[in-house]
């Protein structure tokens, strides 16, 4: 993949120079405004050349123009912004994770979200292995003008210990209108549809069919044999069209087979043709108007999406209304408020149990046809016919027997998909009122409240005729049940800030802002379910219940932050900036004593383009260096003791124990950062440079620590732990022609972040963060990288892997470190070509590195499923492992693959075996669009209109994992890193976009 990488970015960049030299000469535009005004913390808007630390700002048009709706614009930012790494899941309607410069806490951490100047919830959501996404997906795409990143501690500085992880910055669109004054329309539609990239489908193998050895299972009375029914795997007898077997359906009244012996031959439809198409259809109105003083925006945008799973459907229904009115010439006032309703039903369920994806990659039968299983399904779940003795339409590929036709393993996938679904639905409202009053020319004061509020009620649904599982309340196994949690979280801001501005000389000015903050936030979460099995079937309700339900598990809690902060810029001459912060938080979370901590931040810049006056040749050149500390509280209820009901004995109530020993010392976590940076413009910005490298110093983490179980706790909350991150970001752009009618921009980004856990506690070397199906684990390791992959390895002896003499299978040796999810670098190349109306822009996203563990291949080729167990005469012969057997000697012991001795797969090879680099390139998007020209809108009420053909994740150009996209992980937190099990596949998406403004 190097060599690859290499390549293009040689190419891209060799013929910009070579094309931007030659352009120089004929380039009749004139320069524009070098540095522009952009929102920085606290939506303070600053000149971009004064800034003493990294940003980087997206606009509106590159975040969308360019893609289809994603339904979640944090998945947009991939590859578009240096140092920040967005992991986009396959999930229908997940989450995106979003990371930083590089993990910062052992815990991991996502930015903080902030629309203009007030911070937003951006939780992800996960129930039961059920991902509900993150709430950043419920922002109004519609709504925005740009994104600002504010990656380091120094940019982030003043909204204190919730900026550790960097901060994104959303700027609303004001309300515009027409030329004249008169109301402006915009209408906008797109409609989008998905299909498989196969490369992240299992290819199977043809040859083989269900079992477990190449023998059938019983026979039936007229000496035909029966399929191995309770066998989910694939290492059976080999296919044979002159073979009649009886099958799954010759046991269904409903199949056109029953009865009867098929051929013994793969399937003609296998799991690729469960899937459907997902498609997504999207509209908004936009009315605005605006002039000097007032303006006014409201939109309204409704979604609608079908997704891969059947029966998986999203409605999402945005409002949002802004206005902005002086009220006097000096008091200005603000208003925005954004309202979300959605809908889902039939998200799918992530990781091993009960997930379809899970059984198609890892536990299956290649003879069995996914159209057949539909036909019985619908067939059979007719309520005229659904009973016990079908399973109320659960016919299932997996028959315990002959005899019995409930399952042994899995559901029929369609029962899973419309019987057992998931749905929820979500109200969210972000609202936030601003005045600001101009006491004098150089002095202004804002006051400020935001309100941020979602509800989340979501369900779980076990029918009745399912394969026991463990369901609810109590985890325990039952055949069919209902669970709901309704979760409430709100955030409310109150700010006051005085704005200043003063003349020191004609030379020097001084600005800033002195303000305070209270935040208050709250939660609530409800959990409940049935016990015991559904009473009536089909009836979804806690009161449907068999047993007498568990008590509920309820969470609850309030915490605030008080904050007070000062800043100040000084500017000299234009050509020298310096700038500073003080903050201090009060926390609710932490301890009296500890629970005031304060963090500087100091920034400087230079504009050497003035000083040396280059700019007959590099028209911009700044240094900047800058050096900030954020601080950080610790979650509620970490103090003392609390209690969870477990319900009532003898009239008696009994509580949970506590696992956790609580810190009433704790202390807060604190964050310190050093950064340096140039930025430089050649060539009347044909040509522009970004860099930027910082060195990033977390310590005082507070962590739960595993201890003895001897002490009554098995974990205990601490202060401790110190992660270092070091990294260069790198922003190029290019513009290689420029004319009247034609114009090529090329935008690239490239980061490298290195991490290192340096230490954790006295005695402790290693902290446990996730496992993983398979053995493996997530961990934090001293003296590694955080995300350290642990699980089985070979035995090696002189380099050479060791094999059991008793078994012919490879020695494994536990507990070792097989690999990390870091990756080395992440980057992004943008070409953006226009031709008078015509557009045309791709973007080519990349990273290279970061391992993932792949759970499905180490089952799955076990279970003889994928086309590389069954090439040639593989299975029809005995296989001797390469290796040396303990003494050195050369192995000789052969397997027989006849059985499933298999020399793949989970039984004879350790989990690093199945541990793949995620290195990825992909043309991430691509469009080409057309600006109608003014003449053919003449004599009509549209004076704007352009209709772009877009798409998606078009091409996965390189990747390393087989069969999965490596983004494709379990969900958002710590399931984005390093774990690809049963995911969905990825789907190259197709849209049409057209906008009319009237």
């Amino acid at each position: 993949m190097k060599k690859l990488t290499t390549s293009l970015l040689v190419v891209v960049l060799t013929s910009s120079f070579a094309i931007a030299q030659a352009q120089e000469k004929n380039d009749t535009i004139k320069a524009k405004e070098i540095e522009g005004v952009v929102v920085t913390a606290l939506g303070i808007k600053r000149e971009k050349k004064s800034l003493g630390y990294a940003s980087q700002e997206i606009k509106a048009s590159a975040l969308s123009d360019g893609t289809t709706n994603t339904g979640n614009i944090a998945s947009q930012l991939s590859g578009k912004v240096a140092g920040l790494n967005v992991t986009t899941n396959n999930n229908f309607g997940g989450s995106s994770n979003l990371l930083i410069r590089g993990i910062k806490t052992l815990g991991g951490g996502n930015p903080l979200i902030v629309i203009d100047g007030s911070p937003v919830n951006n939780t992800y959501t996960q129930e039961k292995n059920i991902d509900y996404g993150n709430a950043l997906s419920d922002i109004n795409q519609e709504d925005i003008e740009s994104i600002n990143v504010l990656k380091g501690a120094a940019a982030s500085a003043l909204y204190g210990e919730r900026g550790l992880n960097g901060v994104i910055v959303i700027t609303t669109k004001n309300g515009k209108g027409k030329d004249d004054g008169s109301w402006g329309v915009t209408f906008s539609s797109s409609m989008q549809v998905g299909f498989i990239d196969k490369s992240t489908f299992p290819e199977y193998q043809t040859s083989y069919g269900a079992g477990y050895s190449q023998k059938f299972g019983t026979q039936a009375s007229d000496g035909l044999n029966n399929a191995n029914f309770n066998a989910d795997a694939s290492w059976g007898p080999k296919f044979d069209p002159n073979l009649m077997v009886y099958q799954w359906d010759s046991f269904d009244p409903s199949s056109p087979n029953y009865k009867k012996a098929t051929p013994w031959v793969a399937a003609k439809n296998g799991p690729i043709k469960f899937f459907d198409n997902p498609t997504t259809f999207s509209n908004s109105v936009t009315l605005e108007k605006g002039q000097k003083g007032k303006n006014i925006s409201f939109t309204y945008e409704n979604m609608m999406s079908d997704g891969l799973i059947p029966n998986s459907h999203l409605n999402k229904n945005n409002f949002s209304l802004k206005i902005n009115y002086d009220l006097t010439p000096k008091l200005h006032t603000s208003f925005y408020s954004t309202m979300t309703l959605q809908d889902t039903k039939g998200r799918g369920i992530t990781g091993y149990s009960n997930n379809i994806a899970t059984g198609f990659r890892q536990w299956w039968q290649t003879n069995v046809d996914v159209k057949d299983l539909e036909n019985s399904y619908f067939a059979n779940v007719d309520p005229a016919i659904a009973s016990a003795s079908n399973n109320y339409g659960n016919v299932v590929w997996n028959r315990k027997s002959a005899a019995n036709g409930a399952p042994a393993y899995w559901n029929n996938p369609y029962f899973q998909a419309y019987q057992n679904y998931t749905s929820d639905n979500r109200f969210r409202s972000f609202t936030y009122a601003q005045a600001t009053y101009d006491v004098i020319n150089n002095i202004s004061v804002t006051g400020k409240v935001s309100y941020d509020r979602s509800n989340l009620m979501a369900e779980s649904r076990l029918a009745v005729g399912s394969l026991p599982q463990a369901f609810g309340q109590s985890n325990n196994s039952v055949t069919s049940g209902y669970a709901r949690r309704d979760v409430l979280r709100t955030e409310t801001n109150y700010d006051l800030m005085v704005n200043y501005k003063f003349d020191i000389t004609d030379d020097i000015n001084i600005s800033g802002v002195v303000g305070g903050n209270i935040r208050r936030n709250y939660f609530n979460s409800v959990y409940a379910s049935t016990e015991g099995g559904l009473v009536i079937a089909g009836i979804y309700a806690l009161s449907n219940t068999k047993k007498a339900p568990l008590a509920s598990d309820e969470s609850q809690f309030t915490t605030q932050t008080n904050s007070g902060y000062v800043t100040a810029s000084f500017d000299f001459f234009k050509k020298f900036y310096i700038d500073g912060t003080w903050r201090v938080d009060q926390s609710s979370t932490l301890p009296a004593g500890n629970n005031v901590y304060n963090y500087p931040s100091v920034t400087a810049s230079v504009i050497m383009s003035e000083i040396f006056n280059t700019k007959s040749w590099m028209n911009f050149w700044k240094l900047r260096a800058n050096y900030a500390e954020v601080g950080g509280t610790a979650d509620p209820y970490q103090l003392a003791n609390n209690y969870r009901s477990a319900g009532i004995l003898s009239g008696v109530g009994i509580y949970n124990s506590i696992l956790n020993q609580p810190n009433p010392d704790l202390k807060p976590q604190r964050s310190k950062e050093f950064e340096i940076g140039t930025e430089a413009h050649f060539l009347k910005d044909r040509i522009t440079v970004d860099f930027a490298y910082y060195k990033t110093k977390t310590i005082d983490q507070i962590i739960p620590l595993p201890v003895s179980s001897g002490i009554g706790f098995t974990g205990k909350v601490i202060n401790a732990g110190r992660i270092d991150n070091t990294g260069y970001e790198v922003q190029l752009g290019l513009v290689p022609i420029k004319s009247k009618d034609f114009t090529w921009n090329i935008d690239v980004n490239w980061s490298k972040n290195k991490n290192e856990v340096v230490s954790l506690y006295p005695g402790i070397t290693n902290l446990l963060l996730n496992s993983f199906q398979g053995g493996v684990s997530l961990n934090a390791r001293v003296g590694e990288a955080w995300g350290t992959l642990v699980g089985a390895d070979y035995t090696y002896l002189n380099g050479e892997k060791v094999v059991d003499p008793k078994t012919g299978k490879y020695l494994q040796n536990p507990n070792q470190i097989i690999g990390n999810t870091t990756p080395d670098w992440i980057g992004g190349i943008r070409n953006s070509l226009t031709y008078k109306g015509f557009s045309l822009s791709f973007l080519i996203d990349m990273r290279k590195g970061g391992d993932i563990f792949s759970t499905d291949m180490y089952y799955g080729l076990s279970s003889g499923l994928y086309k590389e167990t069954a090439v040639g005469d593989y299975r029809d012969k005995n296989v001797v492992l390469p290796g040396v057997l303990p003494d050195g000697t050369p192995n000789t012991i052969s397997l027989s693959q006849f059985d499933n001795g298999s020399s793949m797969g989970y039984k004879t090879q350790p989990s690093r075996e199945f541990v793949y680099d995620g290195s990825f390139i992909k043309l991430r998007e691509a469009s080409i669009g057309y600006m109608l020209p003014k003449s053919l809108l003449a004599g009509t009420k549209i004076y704007d209109a352009k209709i772009s053909i877009v798409g998606r994740n078009l091409w996965i150009i390189h990747k390393n994992l087989p069969y999965a996209d490596p983004e494709a992980v379990v969900g958002g937190g710590l399931n984005s890193y390093g774990w690809s099990i049963g995911s969905m596949p990825t789907t190259r998406d197709l849209g049409v976009n057209v906008t009319f403004k009237f």
